[in-house]
C-alpha cells in the first residue's frame, strides 16, 4: 500500500477514534453558513426534516424543517461538524486536528423531487506525528427522493484537494480530478429523531 493511502487511512482511524471518545470543540467561522433554495421559490418541505443516514461511507445529515442543515457527519473520519463552525479534535497522539467548513447548500426541486446537498470543507488539517494530512474538499449529493419522502438515492461526487506530508519530507497529492471528482451511489434513509 502506498504511503499516501496509509496516511489517509491513519487519519480516518485517528479522527474516528478520537471523535468517539471526546466531544469536539467548535468555533464560529461564518454568519450564514447554509443556503436553502427551492426551485419554485416555495417553502422547503418540512417532511424532509430529520436525520438522513447513508447506507455506507458514514455520511449523515440533519435537516431542519426550514431546510437548513444543522449538522453533518463526514465520511472522512466519521466526524460530526456544524455549518459555519471550526471543529477541533484532539488526536490519539495529543495533537489538534481542525476541520473548517466552507459554505453549505441544499436545493430541492418539487417538480422532480430532486434533492441536492453541497458540503464544502475549506480547510482540514490532521497531524499524525510525524506526518500531516492537509487540504480541502467539496462533496455534492444529488438524486431523487422516493414518493414517501423517506429514501433518497443520491450520487455522491467528491472533489478533494488533499496533500500528505511525510516524515521524510515527501509530499503526496491525494486530490481527485478537479473536473470529474470521484462519484459513488449512496442510498440515504431518514431515521426517527435527530
Amino acid at each position: 500500500m502506498k504511503v499516501a493511502e496509509t496516511l489517509v487511512i491513519a487519519a480516518c482511524v485517528t479522527i474516528s477514534t478520537v471523535a468517539g471518545c471526546h466531544r469536539p470543540q467548535s468555533e464560529p467561522v461564518s454568519v450564514d453558513p447554509v443556503v436553502v433554495v427551492t426551485e419554485d421559490g416555495s417553502a422547503f418541505p418540512a417532511v424532509l426534516a430529520g436525520r438522513w443516514k447513508a447506507d455506507r461511507h458514514g455520511w449523515e445529515f440533519v435537516i431542519e424543517p426550514d431546510g437548513r442543515i444543522s449538522s453533518a457527519v463526514l465520511s472522512f473520519g466519521r466526524v460530526a461538524v456544524l455549518p459555519g463552525r471550526t471543529t477541533t479534535l484532539t488526536t490519539t497522539t495529543g495533537e489538534q486536528a481542525t476541520l473548517t467548513p466552507g459554505p453549505w447548500a441544499i436545493h430541492y426541486d418539487p417538480t422532480s423531487a430532486l434533492l441536492t446537498i453541497k458540503i464544502a470543507m475549506d480547510h482540514v488539517r490532521v497531524p499524525m506525528t510525524p506526518n500531516l494530512l492537509e487540504g480541502s474538499s467539496t462533496d455534492v449529493f444529488t438524486g431523487a427522493l422516493s414518493p414517501s419522502m423517506d429514501t433518497w438515492q443520491a450520487e455522491w461526487t467528491t472533489f478533494t484537494s488533499y496533500k500528505a506530508h511525510t516524515a521524510d519530507g515527501a509530499t503526496a497529492d491525494l486530490s481527485t480530478d478537479k473536473t470529474y471528482g470521484e462519484t459513488v451511489s449512496l442510498v440515504f434513509t431518514k431515521t426517527a429523531g435527530r
